[in-house]
């Protein structure tokens, strides 16, 4: 079976690479690797892939950024003709981001099976361009691999054929259990004089918190608030630093007593931060995810979650966008009172099970 598997972003990069992983020792599969380059930094890119012993891509398509639209476009385009040169049995994809739908669009019209890590995840937020993503890929996928339960009972809801899904955890935590003990002995705490459960990290990105003057000045409001408590650590996503820039607000943030901005950070960097905040502030959805597997306290600023086992069950707890609620949610998740586990099958097999789905289909 030739699989060719799809990054697009880096958030992709750790979802696919416990997949290749688990696929490269096996005569049944073979395995393929194509960057989109939806997102793309020489640098943060070459550091994720030697850190998470990702393979080089067999194709880099370069797309670039750009609109919702020309950005999925130019994907469908490109890989169209690279599976031309090298076609597939089944194409791969994980997440949500826009390389996901457009390659799975094309897999699906060329009649190749569309694999999706991650199905079934939704927030019903559909103002979210990724709740889009993810609804229609499920639509045209023939393996359905979820991560949590719940999944299945989304995408029964929306016609999807139960034989399709297949419940096989999550494998982002795969990433984070292969690599925390090597995260834990980076040099990051001391280089950014953090005591170990002293301080916060907060990442902001999404378009609600930063597009607009009125939500970048709320999500400022609601970093000064936990500032206010924690010394904290913010590693700026460029287009969040772009847009407080645009609207007057970034000095405001550097400024705060207490605050260290730095640049976006390595995987394993980032990890060994994670594991050891006593907070974490963010709009992520993976950070939902990792802060629930390493038992930190969570605090995510949205309205609504496509992760809601991380709420359940996790240490996640879904803030809404009111600045004015942060202060008494940090006192109470630096309470620790907050009861969780490790959801389900986030045991670090996930990517076994994908790939053992896959070798039966191909015999």
């Amino acid at each position: 079976m030739r699989v060719t598997c799809i990054v697009g972003a880096r958030p992709n990069f750790m979802k696919v690479a416990p997949i290749l992983a688990a696929m490269r020792p096996l005569d049944a599969i073979e395995p393929r690797l194509v960057h989109t380059g939806q997102h793309y930094d020489e640098r943060m890119s070459t550091l994720f892939f030697r850190e998470l012993g990702l393979p080089q891509p067999d194709a880099y398509l370069g797309v670039g950024s750009g609109s919702h639209a020309v950005q999925t476009a130019r994907v469908m385009e490109l890989f169209d003709a690279d599976l031309d040169q090298h076609p597939a049995d089944v194409v791969l994809v994980v997440g949500d981001v826009n390389s996901t739908i457009a390659c799975a669009l094309v897999a699906a019209k060329r009649g190749v099976g569309v694999a999706h890590v991650e199905a079934g995840l939704r927030s019903r937020d559909r103002q979210m361009p990724e709740e889009i993503n993810r609804v229609l890929t499920d639509q045209i996928s023939d393996w359905l691999f979820t991560s949590e339960r719940s999944a299945l009972d989304n995408l029964v809801a929306e016609g999807i054929d139960p034989a399709r899904v297949h419940f096989v955890g999550n494998v982002m935590i795969d990433t984070l259990v292969t690599h925390r003990a090597a995260a834990a002995r980076r040099p990051v705490l001391a280089d950014l004089g953090c005591t170990p459960k002293g301080y916060a990290i907060i990442t902001l990105h999404r378009p609600s918190n930063v597009d607009t003057p009125e939500a970048a000045a709320n999500t400022v409001r609601a970093v000064e608030a936990v500032a206010a408590r924690l010394p904290t650590i913010i590693p700026f996503h460029p287009r969040t630093s772009g847009k407080l820039q645009q609207f007057g607000l970034l000095d405001r943030v550097t400024s705060l007593p207490g605050v260290r901005v730095v640049e976006p950070q390595g995987y394993l960097d980032f990890l060994c931060l994670m594991d050891n905040a006593a907070l974490v502030f963010t709009d992520s959805g993976g950070i939902q995810e990792e802060t629930t597997a390493l038992g930190v306290p969570c605090l995510t600023f949205r309205d609504s979650t496509e992760r809601p086992i991380t709420v359940t069950e996790g240490t996640n707890v879904l803030l809404g966008t009111d600045a004015a609620s942060v202060p008494d949610a940090v006192e109470e998740a630096l309470k620790g009172r907050r009861g969780a586990r490790v959801p389900e099958y986030w045991d670090g097999k996930a990517a076994e099970r994908i790939v053992a789905v896959l070798s039966r289909a191909s015999s």
